[in-house]
């Protein structure tokens, strides 16, 4: 009786301990993602910053701008991130708090894209404002 108690707590315990894995991988992934957009406007490399947008929002750009997105991404003038302050992913999204910068990102298929950025949170109950958004 005992046996069978043991191996459904164990088996709960190594279910439990590896669902906690999972987060931080996405967690980690969507910090990744976002820093290394903000390295690539800080270095100038709108080229590559682009390839971090998601579809959406690089279409967004371009139609709103009439110029293919590394021409376009200088124009919006996204403040400078900084430091990490907070992460929060649910599920497939993520919010990346930085010091000077907020980025929203969706995992894709080929990894974490910033869907938004430049936001800025609104007041009361209205959303965040963000320069560079998806539709």
């Amino acid at each position: 009786m005992r046996v069978p108690l043991l191996i459904g707590v164990t088996t709960a315990l190594v279910a439990a301990l590896s669902a906690c894995g999972a987060p931080q991988a996405r967690v980690d992934g969507a910090t990744d993602a976002g820093r290394f957009f903000e390295e690539s406007l800080a270095a100038g490399n709108f080229g590559v910053a682009c390839g971090l947008l998601a579809p959406e929002s690089r279409e967004q750009l371009e139609e709103g701008e009439k110029k293919p997105c590394a021409a376009a991404l200088p124009s919006q003038e996204l403040p400078r991130g900084g430091a990490v302050r907070s992460v929060d992913v649910y599920g497939r999204q993520a919010l990346l708090r930085l010091r000077g910068d907020i980025l929203f990102l969706s995992q894709f298929d080929e990894g974490w894209r910033v869907t938004a950025a430049g936001c800025a949170p609104g007041t009361g109950d209205t959303p965040y404002s963000c320069v560079l958004k998806g539709a």
